[in-house]
């Protein structure tokens, strides 16, 4: 790059004297605007371990005080992601046990309507209407239809055995509403998981997006306090920490040549 505008001392370059081979490119400036934490491919797990050693980091290297706003700010973000990821795992168990009892549940209904059913064929017969009338879509639809419309199905089947209460008996009227009760129950409980996933996912990446931030911010103030100073960066930040851990540890930087006699 061109020394434009000064010289170092016994350098033997002169003010407003240009390369002998002037660059003709220089690096693109709006990319360090680019916040490199960003990196689709850091998982969160690597952001949180970056930061805990980040954190600790800045904390033994403030003597002077410099870092302590951008220490209480990162730590702040830094135990929002750890709430989120905690919660999100919790949340992740609570969802797989309802999904799974769901799943349970319509294995067996197959059995269950098929057993209050045999007790309406066993007064009108095989094929009667008011077999058609408990189960118009036949007693496979139970097997074969959507969750979403379980509940109608058997909706129409207690509608129907209530009305000839008179002839079936209240215990079935009774047998046929639980079962109904227990699916909606299982399916609702299922379903609210589900849509809660959403919601934890949001404030999930919220939460790693603010982390985020505030790590790029510690480096650029640690940029404002060590210009051209790149060997100082180890000393608060390990990147391999953010890396593929077989890609090893990362290198320390050259040491800085002796100064000139």
């Amino acid at each position: 790059m061109a020394r434009y505008g000064y010289a170092f001392f016994d350098s033997g370059v002169r003010f407003d004297s240009p390369d002998a081979q002037p660059s003709s490119t220089m690096r693109n400036l709006s990319r360090f605007l680019d916040n490199p934490f960003d990196d689709k491919d850091i998982s969160v797990f690597e952001l949180v371990a970056f930061t805990t050693d980040h954190l600790e980091r800045m904390t033994a290297n403030n003597s002077g005080g410099e870092l302590s706003a951008r220490i209480t700010a990162t730590s702040q973000a830094l135990t929002q992601v750890e709430d989120c990821v905690t919660d999100d795992q919790g949340k992740l168990g609570i969802r797989m046990a309802r999904k799974q009892a769901k799943d349970n549940f319509r294995k067996t209904l197959p059995a269950a309507v098929t057993k209050i059913v045999a007790a309406v064929i066993a007064h009108y017969g095989d094929g009667s209407p008011e077999v058609t009338e408990c189960v118009p879509s036949g007693r496979s639809i139970f097997s074969s239809c959507r969750d979403d419309q379980v509940e109608v199905h058997l909706q129409t089947l207690v509608t129907a055995i209530t009305a000839h209460q008179a002839d079936l008996g209240a215990p079935l009227v009774t047998a046929a509403t639980n079962l109904k009760n227990a699916w909606v129950t299982i399916y609702t409980a299922s379903e609210s998981s589900t849509g809660g996933k959403t919601t934890t996912q949001d404030g999930k990446k919220l939460a790693r997006e603010n982390l985020q931030l505030m790590l790029y911010l510690n480096l650029v103030k640690l940029m404002e306090m060590f210009p051209r100073q790149p060997e100082k960066l180890p000393l608060y930040m390990m990147q391999h920490l953010l890396e593929n851990p077989s890609s090893g540890e990362e290198p320390e930087p050259p040491a800085p040549p002796p100064p000139g006699p």
